[in-house]
């Protein structure tokens, strides 16, 4: 009887836990959207500026700021989930999983009451706009040291494959680990986890501890675009020299 009541207890706890696993995933997939959301805005606001449209930036930066603070909730809910997930346990009586996910909410967000990434949102918008006219110019407020800090930010825990060494923007298929994030090229994490089947299988990243799992080394939702972001930075600081290389043409083209 006890064995029955065990295997029952086991089986909630997994079907519970493959419930969270989805949710986090679509509510993951709802953060890539916001993250689009306002990187399209971004763009138009910039066009905008450039236009001298002051009155619509100040619209959309509003907007934008909206997004960003729904992405914070988001990020607490996706948190909340997966806390749920890892250490739920039924127990003698029906769960109020409303109530559960509330209180798991309201922890999450009093554990983080700022949300990097939301800020690194707003600040990439605001300084796209401000560049139009301020180009290399501190925003107002700011030293020259935080421009470059800010600008540089990245979501990605890690910038290149520790098993290939190609940079994560340049890899043909990106996955990423569900427990340490870390992110390398499918077939190469794939071939080093099946060697380690009867071995520690640790993270090849130096001096992460975790133990990687073929089912949790994933492309999820949020990776290729954070990826797609990186490109758009890299692009970005490179301008500069792209554009010092034009003038230089068009003065040859002109002394001849």
């Amino acid at each position: 009887m006890a064995s029955t009541s065990g295997s029952r207890h086991d089986g909630v706890t997994e079907r519970i836990r493959n419930a969270t696993i989805t949710l986090y995933n679509e509510n993951n997939s709802l953060l890539g959207e916001v993250r689009k959301a306002t990187s399209l805005m971004k763009e138009v606001a910039v066009d905008l500026e450039r236009d001298n449209q002051s009155q619509m930036v100040m619209k959309l930066e509003d907007a934008a700021m909206q997004l960003s603070e729904a992405y914070g909730d988001c990020t607490h809910y996706s948190s909340s989930i997966e806390s749920i997930g890892n250490s739920y346990q039924p127990g003698t009586e029906l769960t109020d999983f409303k109530k559960l996910l509330e209180g798991e909410f309201v922890k999450a967000k009093a554990a983080s009451s700022s949300v990097p990434q939301k800020e690194s949102l707003m600040r990439q918008f605001r300084e796209a706009v401000w560049n139009v006219h301020h180009a290399g110019e501190p925003m107002p407020g700011e030293e020259q040291e935080d421009i470059i800090m800010t600008s540089t930010q990245c979501n990605l825990l890690n910038i290149t494959c520790p098993l290939s060494g190609k940079p994560v923007t340049e890899l043909a298929d990106p996955v990423r680990s569900v427990d340490c994030k870390h992110i390398y090229e499918k077939k190469a994490i794939m071939a080093y986890i099946n060697k380690s089947k009867n071995k520690n299988g640790r993270c090849p990243v130096a001096a992460c501890p975790k133990i990687l799992k073929a089912a949790k080394v994933v492309c999820d939702p949020l990776l290729r675009v954070e990826i797609d972001e990186m490109r758009s930075m890299n692009k970005q600081s490179s301008r500069p020299n792209v554009i010092e290389d034009c003038t230089g043409l068009d003065e040859e083209e002109n002394e001849r």
